[in-house]
């Protein structure tokens, strides 16, 4: 009996440890769920604003078509502001002027290339770089100079062959992200003869280390010219690096000769190659194609001539070199169908079967958001994909940690969206608010949302982090903008406006930098007026010009008739009520 009763509790005991186990292993589960689930509305929102400022992108080079037709000043009074934009060639007698000026001193304890260059000046470099050390402008400008020379003499497309026996590795955007490109060439071996790669654009821009690693690129390039290829992509180009981060890299780390530097970096960026062609069946280019994508013409463009991607589109024999329904910023790899044709003739009929997006920038929008990827391809095999992610402080930390991190950036860079546009958000939900209570229902809420953003998000899901809602589940609209506002230079300056400056402020750095031939970084007041209407006419914005003549006088320290335009944009940020008052809590230019 004792035996019996024993035995049954026992079984008692099992049966209520595999029934917690269950309810553990079921409440986990919807837990991991719940985290992956707010991990892709996070990744959703950053590829939403990301995809929306690539659209402000192309109105932008509207803006610049716009301006030449229509600035009339321009034309006829600063030649050199349309020479400028139109011509990219630094003629080669100016590289004498480079030299002279510069002079490598003794103290100086960063690496030191030999020309001509070899393998020897690649590991020199990435050991100096893991140490941090910063390559000196007199080398850096003699490697640009030789990058220079050896591209000039390149194809728009460069024809490369594999064999079952020799891979090539096709890498994607790195975007100044220097860990990754260590990564890489850790796991899969650096540059060599009997290990070649291509890397498909959108070296710099939005990471800190872009020189790093167009310096590796560029030394490895120069050692070996017909192994490692690289294309351009459409952040090789000096008016997107004004937006994204590399002009002020370069600038902060070469504080003397950082403008030589860019100028001459402008001029390689039109000498990169547009794609690469392996094995003549995969077609490596930066950008994607098209239903309309022209191999032959493209291979007869004259890629120098393009200094910009925000600037018109060059004309050859009727057509346009630029396809504007092409995504720009995304690495594609398409591979054609074998058939006997030319790869040429299977774009020109529409036949590929294949279309490969590769990606090597992991933690791209926030530590831990994504992995970085390559591909290795050779004749005759399907390609092999590697994945990898760069981890430091998050490889410790668990996963709603991480979550938590990438969902507040998120939700961060959407509240300060919202912020910009403020007022025209408080005329749609005044409208949609008939009883004038100050709140809507959720669905009205989102549908306002959209309407003004335009970001294709599930605004729904996302409301529990933008608004407070009362116990009926109604919206308190105002409320979306209650831990968030932008800073007025200026007390008595209307609210459209700050929102106008705020909103459109990297747009207008990019103006005024081209404007500013001399990169004095001043501006006539005469000059700003000038553009400004020029720029409200094209955005169509709706702003009272006395208030913008008032903002500039004050502006306007040292009553000069003329305004320091950048410190006149980084006086427009976004407070966040919340954090710190601390200049790294603060969203500024």
């Amino acid at each position: 009996m004792g035996c019996g009763i024993s035995s049954s509790m026992k079984d008692k005991k099992s049966e209520k440890a595999l029934k917690a186990a269950l309810v553990i292993q079921n409440w986990y589960r919807g837990h991991s769920a719940q985290l992956k689930t707010r991990q892709r509305y996070a990744l959703t929102i950053f590829q939403s604003i990301e995809y929306a400022d690539e659209q402000g992108q192309l109105e932008l080079s509207n803006f610049f078509s716009f301006m030449l037709e229509n600035y009339t000043r321009v034309l006829e009074e600063d030649p050199e502001l349309v020479t400028h934009l139109s011509d990219s060639n630094i003629q080669d007698k100016d590289r004498q002027d480079y030299w002279v000026l510069i002079d490598v001193p003794d103290s100086y304890c960063g690496p030191r290339l030999q020309f001509p260059l070899t393998f020897t000046d690649i590991d020199l470099l990435i050991e100096a770089f893991k140490q941090q050390q910063i390559l000196h402008a007199y080398y850096v400008l003699e490697v640009l100079f030789e990058t220079k020379k050896l591209l000039q003499q390149m194809p728009n497309f460069t024809h490369i062959k594999t064999s079952p026996s020799k891979e090539i590795t096709i890498c994607g955007d790195l975007h100044g992200k220097l860990d990754d490109l260590f990564l890489i060439y850790h796991k899969n071996g650096l540059p060599s003869v009997s290990n070649p790669y291509v890397f498909n654009g959108d070296f710099v821009d939005r990471g800190k280390n872009s020189m790093e690693i167009l310096m590796i690129l560029f030394v490895s390039f120069l050692v070996y010219p017909s192994d490692l290829h690289l294309n351009r992509g459409n952040h090789e180009d000096f008016m997107m690096n004004m937006r994204y981060g590399f002009t002020n890299e370069v600038l902060h780390k070469y504080k003397l000769h950082g403008k030589k530097i860019l100028q001459v970096l402008e001029d390689i960026y039109t000498w990169l190659p547009i794609g690469t062609i392996i094995d003549n069946e995969i077609l490596v280019i930066h950008g994607g194609i098209s239903e309309s994508t022209d191999l032959n013409l493209l291979h007869r463009i004259e890629r120098n001539k393009l200094k910009s991607v925000l600037m018109p589109p060059i004309p050859i024999d009727g057509d346009h070199a630029t396809e504007k329904g092409n995504k720009v910023g995304t690495t594609i790899t398409a591979r054609g169908i074998r058939t006997n044709g030319s790869l040429s003739e299977q774009l020109t009929k529409h036949e590929w079967e294949q279309v490969i997006t590769v990606f090597s920038a992991s933690n791209y929008y926030e530590e831990g958001s994504n992995r970085g990827a390559y591909i290795r391809v050779s004749s005759g095999s399907p390609p092999r994909f590697f994945q990898y992610q760069v981890t430091r402080a998050t490889c410790f930390r668990p996963l709603y940690q991480r979550v938590n991190a990438v969902e507040s950036r998120a939700i961060r860079m959407l509240k300060e969206r919202m912020i910009s546009q403020k007022t025209d958000l408080i005329r749609v939900f005044q409208l949609q608010d008939s009883s004038k209570s100050g709140k809507l229902s959720v669905g009205q809420w989102a549908f306002s949302m959209e309407n003004i953003l335009g970001l294709n998000l599930p605004w729904r899901s996302l409301s529990s982090h933008l608004v407070t809602t009362d116990k009926d589940g109604n919206v308190d609209y105002m409320s979306s903008f209650q831990d968030i506002h932008i800073q007025k230079p200026v007390k008595e300056v209307q609210s459209t406006l700050i929102e106008t400056v705020y909103r459109y402020r990297s747009d207008l750095q990019i103006i005024f930098n081209v404007i500013d031939a001399n990169h004095s970084g001043l501006i006539s007041m005469e000059e700003f007026r000038s553009i400004w209407k020029l720029f409200k006419s094209h955005y169509r914005v709706c702003v009272d010009d006395s208030q913008l003549d008032e903002l500039t006088e004050r502006m306007d320290l040292n009553k000069d008739g003329s305004i320091d335009f950048n410190e006149f944009l980084k006086a427009f940020y976004v407070v966040h009520k919340f954090d710190k008052l601390s200049k790294s809590d603060t969203k500024v230019l």
